[in-house]
């Protein structure tokens, strides 16, 4: 089954949906499902989900909250500003406060992770992107219900890796024994408000175009709309499907797979006169975990976009750690908090 799309994509087909049931409850064809997400990987980088099992009542509650959380005043949302959150890379940050390609994006957030308390030997060692969430005090079923978003989306992550790994004819744990077993999680809720435009003017980008740092990113939308994605040089939509999440793959399983599967640029417009809500997961390899390409056949053969890229970079020329690379990312985001994930 697959969606259509709108404008831009001069009849090219639309980004794919598929029903992961057999994954999730281990009931039914997995190597199907696992051959239909290949398809997506190498044709689109994106994809749909259906079947997940995520509670649709924690998924409302996630979004009731969060509505509520972005339609206070800035002095109370900023209670919990990232500055608080230190190394951890928690809080919230305010309108046109992230950067994409050095421009400012039109949206606000907050920044969740996996929470760990001060005694975590990754805390007291003060390693970035590792630490406590913050939280609003004056809505305390906010932290459960994060949390509990947190846990379940981990779980979804595990289950698509081994989708991914039986895609590129590899044992299940291919990516947990190397990777993810203790996984870099991190998490976000975007309010894009509406913006008012005069005529004959562009309306800003909510967040411009990019490609994500990791392996996996699981997205819940609103129903308003806006997520493009750009398929042979082409934008088309990626519109909302009810009950569904959007999935995209990273930089790092771009350069495991040698460019087989592709890192695919993405970018966010509210055009509607209503905020918008996204709610992206990314499942991302653990932060000390050296990224190798993966031994496939043919994977002699390198597929390296960078020339294509907005930024001429290419994720298969760095040396290090994902920490590395995804440190070097985060503090070209917010320039202001550069030093202290250093």
């Amino acid at each position: 089954m697959t969606l259509s799309s709108s404008t831009k994509d001069d009849g090219l087909a639309s980004v794919p949906l598929i029903d992961i049931n057999p994954l999730v409850t281990g009931i039914g064809d997995a190597q199907a499902v696992a051959s239909k997400i290949g398809l997506a990987c190498r044709e689109y980088g994106f994809f749909y989900i259906v079947g997940h099992g995520v509670d649709e009542g924690l998924q409302q509650r996630l979004d009731d909250l969060s509505r509520r959380f972005f339609a206070q005043d800035l002095e109370e949302k900023r209670r919990i500003r990232m500055v608080r959150g230190g190394k951890a890379w928690r809080g919230y940050f305010s309108l046109s406060e992230e950067l994409t390609s050095g421009k400012p994006d039109a949206k606000e957030g907050l920044y969740f992770g996996a929470e760990l308390g001060d005694d975590d030997p990754r805390v007291r060692a003060g390693l970035p992107l590792h630490g406590p969430n913050l939280f609003p005090e004056n809505m305390p079923r906010f932290r459960e219900t994060v949390l509990a978003y947190v846990a379940a989306l981990t779980t979804l992550g595990h289950t698509l890796m081994t989708g991914l790994a039986l895609s590129l004819g590899l044992e299940p744990s291919y990516f947990a024994d190397r990777y993810t077993a203790d996984p870099l999680i991190l998490f976000r809720i975007f309010h894009y408000p509406p913006v008012i435009t005069p005529p004959g003017d562009e309306a800003p980008w909510g967040v411009g175009e990019h490609t994500d740092y990791g392996v996996l990113t699981i997205l819940k939308q609103d129903d308003t709309g806006g997520l493009q994605v750009k398929s042979r040089n082409r934008w088309i939509d990626a519109p909302p499907v009810p009950g569904s999440f959007v999935c995209n793959i990273g930089d790092m399983l771009d350069r495991m797979t040698r460019g087989r599967y592709r890192s695919t640029p993405h970018r966010v417009r509210n055009v509607t006169t209503r905020g918008r809500l996204s709610f992206p997961f990314f499942f991302d390899p653990n932060f000390g975990a050296h990224i190798l390409p993966i031994d496939l056949p043919g994977a002699d053969t390198l597929h390296d976009d960078k020339d294509e890229r907005w930024d001429k970079a290419s994720v298969h020329a760095f040396e290090g750690t994902y920490g590395d690379y995804v440190l070097n990312k985060v503090s070209k985001v917010f320039p202001e908090l550069r030093r202290t994930v250093k």
